[in-house]
């Protein structure tokens, strides 16, 4: 087993319920949820929006690989109503977002997949839930990266 670190952010439609359908899709598919951060209303970021995001962390036990975790997330998304990436950069608004943040100690740098996630230091809407749940959670595995 693997622990996962994802990132979920929503920022149309109705924001709470589609996190907490997120959260329990990833729960029945992706394996055992550890621990889930309170969720919190944040700003667009690398794009401007009037439609603020709520966010969140959860950190899960998975026997899924990378890629398979990959597929999954998106798979997740596209049911929830995300109709497409954001791609070189151009961030849009979207029903759901899932991001792997950090999956055991891998390091993956490919074209679709890169992991740690290579901005996830520079973004409050990661970093606070994170800690969130590292400093009420015990039981949760060292990150691999310093938090």
């Amino acid at each position: 087993m693997s622990s996962v670190y994802l990132s979920l952010g929503s920022n149309l439609g109705d924001r709470h319920t589609l996190l907490l359908y997120a959260i329990e899709a990833l729960a029945h598919r992706v394996g055992l949820l550890v621990a889930s951060s309170s969720f919190i209303e944040t700003k667009p970021w690398g794009f401007d929006s009037p439609n603020r995001f709520l966010n969140a962390v959860v950190i899960m036990q998975t026997e899924l690989t990378p890629r398979q975790l990959l597929n999954v997330t998106q798979d997740i998304e596209r049911k929830l109503g995300r109709t497409h990436k954001s791609e070189n950069g151009h961030y849009t608004d979207r029903p759901i977002d899932i991001d792997i943040l950090l999956y055991g100690n891998e390091h993956i740098n490919e074209p679709d997949l890169v992991i740690p996630h290579p901005r996830m230091q520079e973004r409050d809407f990661v970093m606070h839930p994170l800690m969130e749940v590292k400093k009420h959670y015990s039981q949760i595995p060292d990150s691999p990266i310093d938090l």
